[in-house]
């Protein structure tokens, strides 16, 4: 198993997914992008304490960006959306 602080990269802090936070339960994480439901399930469980009932995972592709007049490409990421059981919550500190 690995290490779940080399699983969950960062929270996602938007204000799409506060919205999600406050009504539904629902935390959104930058996952590695080699990670598996599994994995980001017990990650977030050992990290913050809480029960997780499901997760969700998107692979998000990189933008097309300029520098100049040169192209680039920001990288490609994988986000798991993760449904808490009812009443647990994760605090967050600046």
């Amino acid at each position: 198993m690995r290490d779940r602080y080399s699983v969950i990269k960062r929270p996602l802090i938007t204000e799409k997914a506060t919205g999600k936070m406050e009504t539904d339960g629902k935390y959104s994480f930058e996952v590695d992008s080699k990670a598996n439901k599994i994995e980001i399930k017990r990650a977030v469980e050992a990290a913050f304490k809480v029960s997780v009932t499901k997760v969700n995972v998107v692979s998000m592709r990189g933008k097309l960006k300029r520098v100049r007049w040169q192209p680039g490409h920001t990288p490609d990421w994988k986000k798991a959306v993760v449904t808490l059981k009812k009443g647990d919550k994760i605090e967050y500190t600046k």
